[in-house]
């Protein structure tokens, strides 16, 4: 009897022994609790502040077009643009800033040269790379001469004033007609033409524009804009053309890069007058003998 009743009493003590475990729980999910409140408590003045910025940042993105509506900024505008965005955005502002300069210096030049302008003696005309000034020979020199005459040099000065407050490079070029000329001081239309536009150049030059800045290229008849089988069309090929290069030209399609000096430079492909087959030297005619020059 003894034995079977020891025996029951120690059966009776393994099955209480969960109370020792569970209490040991209980205690641990207090201390859990514990410290998880306290840590909360610890924490609640920054969480605070760090929610009051988050919600006052989303308020101040609001934009009150109206009175009585909001409309939320998105919020792609928060992020700061890339490098390459900002380069894109000042090469952009900088290209419309040198387009505009570039108008008013071609309106500035026409309202100094209105009255020859409006005679149609000068045409000034606007371009993907820059201004071209085509006034007619005549206006500047006399027959087989390169002096220019006392109106024309008031009215080139009138033109250096408008070019030297700007510092876009300018190419002066002359040109004749396919008169050929035969003088001691001008043995062919090539010297006629490059003095004529060097005298320009050293006009420009007295009258206030930098020298490395200009260039002079005389190209005697080889770049005719009109048929010199007509009067009119020789009268338009004696001229003087101002090449006023507002950036520098850029390659085409083929990788070749355009002469920055010449006016197909200048101009726009659709805005070039057509360029008339000139007579091959053995089928010209004969020049006449005549003590006075023909008009070039």
């Amino acid at each position: 009897m003894g034995r079977r009743r020891g025996r029951h009493e120690e059966e009776h003590e393994n099955h209480e022994r969960w109370l020792v475990s569970y209490a040991d729980f209980i205690t641990l999910l207090f201390a859990f609790f514990v410290v998880m409140y306290s840590l909360s408590s610890l924490n609640e003045g920054k969480y605070r502040i760090m929610s009051d910025s988050v919600v006052n940042a989303f308020r101040n993105l609001a934009v009150n077009s109206n009175s009585d509506r909001m409309i939320a900024s998105p919020i792609p505008n928060l992020r700061p643009p890339t490098p390459q965005a900002a380069d894109a955005a000042k090469t952009e502002e900088a290209r419309q800033a040198r387009a505009e300069r570039v108008r008013n210096m071609a309106e500035e030049i026409r309202k100094v040269l209105a009255p020859l302008v409006a005679d149609g003696q000068v045409r000034v005309t606007e371009g993907a790379f820059g201004i071209t000034v085509e006034i007619n020979a005549s206006v500047l020199f006399a027959p087989g001469e390169a002096q220019l005459g006392p109106d024309a040099v008031r009215a080139l000065r009138a033109v250096a004033q408008v070019v030297a407050a700007a510092s876009f490079p300018v190419t002066v070029e002359g040109h004749t007609d396919n008169t050929r000329i035969a003088t001691a001081m001008f043995p062919s239309n090539w010297e006629l033409s490059a003095v004529r536009a060097s005298s320009v150049v050293r006009l420009f030059v007295e009258s206030g524009v930098a020298p490395d800045r200009l260039t002079a290229a005389g190209y005697g008849d080889q770049r005719p804009v009109a048929d010199n089988l007509t009067p009119d069309g020789r009268a338009r090929n004696r001229r003087v053309t101002l090449l006023i290069e507002s950036r520098v030209a850029e390659p085409s399609p083929d990788g070749t890069v355009r002469a920055s000096g010449r006016t197909d430079s200048i101009l726009p492909a659709d805005a070039l007058p057509p360029m008339p087959r000139t007579q091959d030297a053995s089928a010209a005619p004969a020049v006449p003998a005549s003590p006075v020059p023909p008009r070039p």
